[in-house]
């Protein structure tokens, strides 16, 4: 395949209900040189990174991780009958960063059995396999080292009843929501997790950086993630080897940067160094007052996959502005104060001082860690503390927008879709209502509102494991609440404000009946997207009558908005509630609607969807495959030049991340 079909090319692999997507940045030969020196070191540190989270979402992910990557590396002599099996399942594993569905959180099982899977492990052992370290694993010298090493693994990768859940925020069996998950981010004596009883009084000062560790003798300390300082003075941490490599690059980059971000830039290699919350907030202080054209995330971010909403994981993006868009999105931004003050809350709620966001949408270069391709809209960062004070920054995500709409075409609709009116509607309308539904989302609904004195902290910590559920409901809602506002029109980001407006309200109703094509076992959401807009639909159909309504037509189910204005009304009722709720800490009301209308679902119903889904060939689960970028590096270490190309296995593209750490995986895999 050339170099221009690759770039032409979206969907580069299929394996089951997963697509992996080719990520474009048309942008990138336009940037200066300097700009590309940049975004190299960048992309690089993103990769350094990219280990973490298969830790963090289980004790045994990165020795999984190895495994899988050795033998794809070394796959000569392989029985042929196994090797694409292990094959589909390796790029399953590296799609959800472990062996668990990243939005179910559910445990997926290999398709070949313990045998087959030694057999190849010894094959590639022979071929020059796990004969190198891997980051801070040992290498596996002998056959003896390599046995014991799948001894540990067989419950991991093949048990169903062992680590079933990455996290569990409805848990069942009598046990809480962190012992029934399997992420890391809290652990007791012998791999066993700590209880949330064991967590009372004890005061973290890590909390978002750390593990919280058990001891057999009941003691509770902290494992700090953190690469150590130069001097000594402050030791490594956990994931030091990741973080240091990633400090090493940001060095790099930093002296490509421009003079704000190279600040920025300075406060992150401090906080990777030091672990200190501090530094993590000077260096977001830094970055959310910065708009340059190659712009990146790197950090523990988001607390979705910690059942109480702590611990943050590990994710990073580079991006290009795509400078066309980003000027529609400024005009929300500069319009804040006036969506704010039409907010249907309480007055003593709305915002009277505004600083204003910086508003991109962005090309993707590289996604790695906990970051998906599923994100098309971005908020950050998260530190209430930061974004009252200095504002947020907000991303559009144009290249996996663009490469979702590609990869999943209409024929979706057709099948859901209520009627004919609605069906022509979508055609027309669905996807300017889509991107105003993100744009809606970022740019005003989550810098919207004032916190009580009562939580001027934040809120998370009063809403535990619900808030990342209430924050982005609160985000959707806004959306649905302002897309009527004939302020869009006068500004010139809607053409048929009218059929845009229903058009996003058709999809908001119908969501929490095709979302269920993503929840293959069980009858409750685990996520907090989904779980959010599952609380939208079923509340406003509850709450006001004659708004939404399921039917069912030719023994197929089907949602539809029976009046717009009655379910704009609930969309008022339920954000007025929620804005509440966030400022004034109410964990019992939150817990009581997420409950109530957000959790569970008819499995009967959630089948037939599955049914027709299958029907459509499309894929459910989507996974990025980025830009790979190579430089030309001079006696002086410098960057002589940078190219861009794009993969065309997503194979090439792991075991070139993880070459980073395994010189054995320097080479491109045999076919």
């Amino acid at each position: 395949m050339g170099q221009e079909d690759k770039a032409n090319s979206v969907v580069v692999e299929r394996v089951g209900d997963t697509a992996f997507i080719q990520l474009h940045a048309p942008s990138f030969p336009a940037l200066t040189p300097r700009q590309q020196a940049l975004a190299f070191w960048l992309t690089q540190a993103s990769i350094a990174i990219d280990p973490i989270i298969y830790d963090q979402l289980s004790a045994y992910g990165l020795q999984e991780k190895r495994l899988l990557e050795e033998i794809m590396a070394h796959p000569q002599g392989i029985d042929p009958r196994v090797l694409p099996k292990i094959s589909e399942f390796a790029k399953l594993f590296w799609a959800n960063r472990g062996n668990h569905n990243e939005l179910t959180s559910q445990k997926f099982l290999p398709g070949f059995t313990f045998m087959q899977l030694k057999e190849a492990a010894l094959s590639a052992q022979h071929n020059g396999a796990f004969h190198t370290p891997y980051a801070d694993l040992p290498p596996l010298e002998t056959a003896l080292d390599l046995a014991r090493e799948l001894d540990a693994l067989r419950r991991p990768l093949f048990d169903p009843t062992f680590e079933p859940m990455t996290t569990a925020k409805s848990p069942s069996g009598g046990k809480d929501t962190i012992q029934s998950s399997s992420n890391t981010f809290y652990e007791g004596a012998d791999y066993q997790s700590l209880s949330l009883d064991d967590l009372k009084g004890f005061q973290e000062k890590y909390s978002l950086n750390s593990r919280v560790q058990k001891s057999a003798d009941g003691k509770l300390t902290e494992l700090v993630y953190r690469a150590g300082t130069p001097d000594g003075k402050i030791p490594p941490g956990l994931y030091a080897t990741f973080l240091a490599k990633a400090v090493d690059c940001f060095e790099k980059a930093r002296a490509d940067a421009e003079p704000a971000q190279a600040e920025a830039i300075s406060h992150l290699i401090r906080f990777y160094q030091t672990g200190e919350y501090a530094e993590w907030v000077a260096f977001g202080t830094a970055w959310v007052q910065n708009d340059a054209t190659v712009d990146f995330d790197n950090g523990f971010i988001e607390v979705y996959r910690d059942a109480r909403g702590e611990k943050g994981s590990s994710q990073s993006f580079v991006t290009i502005t795509d400078k066309p868009l980003t000027i529609a999105m400024k005009k929300l931004a500069e319009n804040a104060a006036y969506f704010e003050s039409k907010a249907p809350w309480d007055d003593k709620y709305k915002l009277t001082s505004f600083k204003l966001p910086v508003v991109k949408a962005v090309e993707t270069l590289i996604e790695t860690g906990d970051f998906s391709v599923t994100t098309i809209g971005d908020n950050l960062p998260n530190e209430n503390e930061i974004h009252e004070k200095y504002g947020s920054k907000n991303f559009l995500f144009t290249s996996s927008d663009r490469a979702l709409d590609a990869a999943t075409g209409k024929t979706f609709n057709a099948e859901f879709d209520a009627g004919p009116a609605g069906l022509e509607r979508d055609t027309k309308y669905g996807m300017e209502a889509h991107s105003l539904m993100v744009a809606l989302h970022e740019v005003i609904g989550h810098g919207s509102g004032k916190l009580s004195e009562r939580v001027s902290g934040g809120a998370q910590p009063f809403l535990k494991e619900y808030f990342s559920t209430l924050e982005e409901a609160r985000a959707d809602l806004m959306a649905l609440w302002n897309i009527w506002d004939p302020k869009l029109k006068e500004l010139g980001l809607v053409s048929n404000q009218e059929e845009v407006a229903k058009a996003m309200y058709d999809s908001a109703a119908s969501v929490a009946l095709v979302q269920l094509r993503r929840i293959p076992k069980g009858d409750m959401i685990e996520e907090d997207h989904e779980r959010d807009r599952q609380l939208i639909a079923h509340y406003i159909a509850d709450k006001v009558p004659g708004s939404i309504e399921q039917f069912t037509r030719g023994g197929k189910t089907y949602v539809r908005v029976a009046d717009y204005q009655k379910m704009r009304q609930g969309v008022g009722m339920l954000l007025a509630e929620l804005m509440r709720i966030k400022a004034e800490g109410d964990y019992d009301a939150i817990k009581a609607l997420v409950d109530k209308y957000g959790v569970h679902f008819d499995p009967a119903l959630r089948d037939q969807v599955l049914e027709r889904y299958r029907k459509l060939n499309l894929p459910t689960y989507f996974a990025g495959v980025n830009a790979h970028l190579t430089a030309g590096i001079g006696k002086n270490g410098e960057v002589d030049k940078v190219e861009i190309h794009y993969w065309d296995d997503p194979v090439a593209q792991y075991l070139d991340y993880g070459a980073m750490f395994d010189k054995g995986l320097q080479h491109e895999p045999k076919k």
